[in-house]
């Protein structure tokens, strides 16, 4: 019933920096200043993202730089200590990368980063070549619809097809993303699940119903009512 949603490729970026596998440690460093980002994909030679360095992976070299783990460190932190005295992206990236795909909706891409706790994702294609970047800050592009694009959307995609006249009058206000519907229904047990299909709506961030009294026979016009009907059931 629903518009089609944005995916992936609507909000990546496209022109992406990343490194390949020989890549050195201050090399890294350098072209992460310089491009002002947190993380690079690590690519091989197709194309093909094979791993990401990110300033966690790059830390550890800092950490135990004039220090001399105990025997309890080596052991709980064996993977960091490695990294320590990595010297090349493909020693110091994490593997396999977590990607999404250009087609991948918003929805599926934030899940990722949500359970994973990263603030970016590689986009890639079938074959895994590097297609773009996408980053949190892209995902929340959505919530910058303008109100009455919204609204007309609410009003197209799920007012029209839960409560459409006579039976039903149901108006659309929307301020800030925030989705008031006011009006009468003919099934209130509707209601509900319109707030559902609301909140799915992108750029919608609450969504509230306006009741109005019901006028005698449910405030349809007799005109509107099939031949002997009555407004008594």
């Amino acid at each position: 019933m629903h518009g089609t949603p944005h995916i992936v490729s609507d909000v990546m970026t496209r022109t992406v920096a990343a490194v390949g596998r020989t890549a050195g440690f201050k090399e890294i460093v350098r072209l992460m200043r310089d491009r002002g980002i947190s993380a690079l994909p690590v690519l091989d030679g197709r194309g093909r993202v094979i791993g990401v360095v990110s300033e966690a992976d790059l830390l550890p070299k800092e950490e135990f730089r004039d220090s001399d783990p105990d025997r309890y460190t080596q052991q709980r932190r064996l993977s960091d200590l490695a990294k320590a005295g990595a010297l090349t992206a493909e020693e110091l990236m994490t593997s396999p990368a977590l990607t999404t795909r250009p087609d991948a909706t918003l929805a599926e891409a934030a899940r990722i980063m949500a359970r994973a706790r990263v603030k970016r994702l590689p986009v890639v294609d079938e074959p895994g070549r590097l297609q773009g970047v996408v980053s949190r800050s892209d995902l929340l592009k959505v919530f910058l619809r303008d109100d009455e694009e919204i609204a007309e959307e609410v009003r197209r995609e799920v007012v029209a097809y839960l409560f459409p006249p006579p039976r039903s009058s149901v108006r659309v206000r929307v301020a800030d993303g925030a989705v008031r519907l006011v009006g009468r229904v003919r099934d209130p047990s509707l209601i509900p699940v319109a707030a559902r299909l609301v909140r799915a709506v992108e750029g919608v961030v609450d969504v509230d119903f306006e009741p109005e009294a019901q006028g005698p026979a449910d405030s349809v016009p007799a005109s509107a009512r099939p031949p002997g009907a009555s407004g008594n059931r």
